[in-house]
C-alpha cells in the first residue's frame, strides 16, 4: 500500500464526494474513483458505500482513516525535518473561526506569518460553526467552548467581553434607560436560535428573553451591519465595537457578558512545525488585539 493511495483515501473521506476530493488532489473525479476502487481491491475490503449523497466510510473505512491520518501526520513531518535549517515554512495551514474572529482578530496573525513564509498558504475559513479537525476541515480551530472530546489539545487564548450596543443616534432617542424594562419595544439583534451553533452564544436566553430578536442571523458580521445602520440594539464583543465610533454602549454594568476564546488542534499535529508556529503567531496576536499581556 502506497501513501499516494492514502491520501486519495483521506480526500474522499474528508470530502464525501469524488468530485470535491479531485479538486483538492488536482485529479479529475474518475481517476479518484477508479483509484479507491483499486485499493479496495488490493486489501480486499470496501471502504465507502456509495450512494446519491456521497462516499460514506463503512466500519473498515473508518479503521483505515485513523492509521491514514497517522501515515500523513508522519509525512507532513519528515518533509518538514528534510527541510534541514531553514526557519522558513511552506506547505498550507488552514484556520478555521467565527467570522467576527476572522474579520477582527486575525488579521495581522495571518498576515504575519505570512510576510515571513512567502512559500507558506494561509486559509481562513471565516463561518460560523464547528470544524472537524479529524476530517481536516481545519488545522487549527477557534472557538468559544472548549470541546471534551476527540484527540484534541485545547489552549485558553484569553476571555473577552460582550456588551449591550447600539447607533448612537437610535440611543440618543432612548432618552434615560435605567433597565431592561426601558427598553421593551426597541428591535433586538441577535442569533438565528436554531442555528445558534455553541451554547455559549445564546446571548438573549441568558438576559431571561424568551422571544428571538426581530433581526437575526448566522453571521456576527450581518448584525454589526444592522446595529451600524441603527436598526435595533446587538449583543457585541467589545472588540468589535471599538471598532466602530457610530455605537454606544447600553446599561454598560447591568449587561456584562464574559466569554473565551480558545485553540483547538488534532494531537497528531503536535511535530508539524507550520501548524505549531502558526498556533503560536494566533495566540500572540489574538491576545494582543484584546489586550492581554503576551505571555499570559
Amino acid at each position: 500500500m502506497k501513501w499516494d493511495d492514502l491520501r486519495v483515501f483521506l480526500a474522499v473521506a474528508r470530502q464525501s464526494r469524488l468530485q470535491n476530493a479531485g479538486r483538492s488532489l488536482g485529479l479529475d473525479p474518475a481517476t479518484v474513483g477508479r483509484r479507491i476502487g483499486a485499493l479496495e481491491v488490493a486489501l480486499g475490503s470496501k471502504f465507502f458505500d456509495r450512494s446519491p449523497q456521497g462516499y460514506t466510510l463503512t466500519e473498515a473505512g473508518r479503521s483505515l482513516l485513523d492509521h491514514a491520518q497517522a501515515m500523513e501526520t508522519i509525512a507532513a513531518a519528515a518533509v518538514e525535518d528534510a527541510g534541514g535549517q531553514s526557519d522558513s515554512l511552506s506547505g498550507t495551514v488552514r484556520i478555521g473561526a467565527p467570522d467576527g474572529v476572522s474579520n477582527y482578530l486575525l488579521i495581522d496573525a495571518c498576515d504575519a506569518l505570512s510576510r515571513d513564509n512567502p512559500d507558506l498558504q494561509v486559509q481562513v475559513v471565516a463561518l460560523p460553526r464547528m470544524f472537524s479537525l479529524s476530517k481536516r476541515e481545519a488545522d487549527l480551530a477557534i472557538t468559544v467552548s472548549p470541546p471534551s472530546a476527540g484527540r484534541l489539545t485545547v489552549r485558553k487564548i484569553a476571555d473577552y467581553r460582550l456588551r449591550l450596543y447600539g447607533q448612537k443616534d437610535l440611543v440618543a432617542g432612548l432618552g434615560p434607560v435605567r433597565g431592561m424594562d426601558d427598553l421593551e419595544g426597541v428591535r433586538g439583534i441577535g442569533y438565528i436560535s436554531d442555528m445558534i451553533f455553541d451554547k455559549e452564544l445564546d446571548y438573549y436566553a441568558l438576559l431571561g428573553r424568551s422571544a428571538e430578536p426581530s433581526l437575526t442571523s448566522n453571521s456576527l458580521i450581518m448584525q454589526l451591519r444592522w446595529a451600524l445602520r441603527g436598526c435595533g440594539l446587538c449583543i457585541l464583543p467589545d472588540f468589535v465595537a471599538r471598532e466602530h465610533d457610530e455605537l454606544a454602549v447600553v446599561l454598560p454594568e447591568d449587561i456584562r457578558i464574559l466569554r473565551a476564546f480558545y485553540l483547538v488542534r488534532h494531537q497528531d499535529d503536535a511535530r508539524v512545525a507550520r501548524i505549531n508556529r502558526m498556533a503560536e503567531v494566533v495566540v500572540e496576536r489574538m491576545r494582543r488585539a484584546l489586550g492581554v499581556p503576551a505571555l499570559a
